[in-house]
């Protein structure tokens, strides 16, 4: 098949995609027309479909696979294709994991690196807690494993939640050895930690969208609660500790603005923001970089909220 990363501007196309979102709208003629995202592993295209009800086209939903056949075309600087035929796929037809964003790094060798980790934890309660979540709850880890790090931005694919807390976890291991004041067991843990409640805020893919809970509550607090519950069955969990783990937590990015409940109040919880923000900075540029399709300066861009140059490589 032809990955959507590989269309050019007059390119056809016939092949098999996952439909990631349709929805139904009108010209400014009166006119109905459907609006698609097609989705492969490599990322998603915007498609057009001028007469939904034309012979040609079948019927189909939100999250099926789709055979199309159409030619992309440019739109206000965006590729996006022109939809001629679609025909809705059976069962069968094609494999899954060519629709669905994956991290390059392999899953298991980066969950055996997080268990490492989890290895390393001197301190009896916090090796429990790591413990309870991360070897004796297998539907967490199961869920943990195949999630993403974020519906967009950064770390958007499956898998990306175990890549996105494997190089939190590394920097945090880094700062412990460089700064020695800090508390590297509490450290280690809030980083495994930090991000646990996207494992309810987001849905799985194909969908990889809000859920109801993480749009009223959020993954720092559902983050903050699931730690709380798996502290209630840990007898003797020193309340102090409790309350130093929770807060780096809830402080981990750093600014109110930024969806932090609290700001970092202690070393470990700054620590963890620097690192947190450093892994998603870092992943957010390569993938920017990643699309580009020339060198030289490539725009204004809001997420770095400055512009960005893709220099050649030496």
């Amino acid at each position: 098949m032809k990955y959507i990363k590989d269309y050019k501007e007059g390119d056809r196309v016939f092949d098999i995609y996952l439909c990631k979102n349709k929805n139904s709208a009108i010209t400014k003629n009166g006119k109905p027309y459907d609006n698609v995202i097609l989705q492969d592993k490599t990322g998603t295209i915007d498609a057009k479909i001028w007469d939904p009800n034309s012979a040609g086209i079948d019927d189909f939903s939100t999250l099926d696979y789709i055979e199309v056949y159409g030619e992309v075309n440019n739109f206000q600087g965006a590729l996006q294709v022109n939809v001629k035929r679609i025909r809705l796929c059976k069962e069968g037809e094609c494999d899954p994991a060519d629709y669905l964003p994956v991290s390059e790094k392999d899953n298991d060798v980066m969950f055996k690196e997080l268990l490492d980790f989890i290895a390393s934890v001197e301190n009896k309660y916090l090796h429990t807690l790591l413990e309870d979540f991360f070897v004796k709850d297998e539907a967490f880890v199961k869920k943990f494993r195949m999630s993403s790090a974020a519906k967009a931005v950064h770390h958007g694919f499956v898998g990306g939640l175990l890549e996105h807390t494997l190089g939190v976890t590394k920097l945090c291991d880094y700062y412990s050895h460089a700064y020695p004041m800090l508390k590297r067991d509490l450290l280690i843990t809030s980083a495994i930690c930090h991000d646990i409640g996207k494992t309810k805020e987001l849905s799985l893919f194909p969908e990889n969208d809000y859920t109801d809970e993480g749009n009223f509550l959020g993954h720092i607090v559902m983050g903050t609660e699931m730690i709380s519950e798996k502290i209630k069955n840990i007898d003797g969990f020193p309340k102090v500790l409790a309350g130093e783990l929770k807060h780096c937590i809830l402080s981990h990015h750093g600014e109110l603005e930024y969806g932090s409940p609290k700001k970092p109040a202690i070393m470990e919880a700054v620590a963890l923001n620097f690192a947190d923000n450093t892994d998603a900075k870092m992943e957010t540029f390569k993938e920017i970089l990643n699309n580009a399709t020339d060198t030289g300066w490539l725009g204004y861009n809001r997420l770095m909220e400055s512009n960005l140059i893709m220099t050649k490589m030496e």
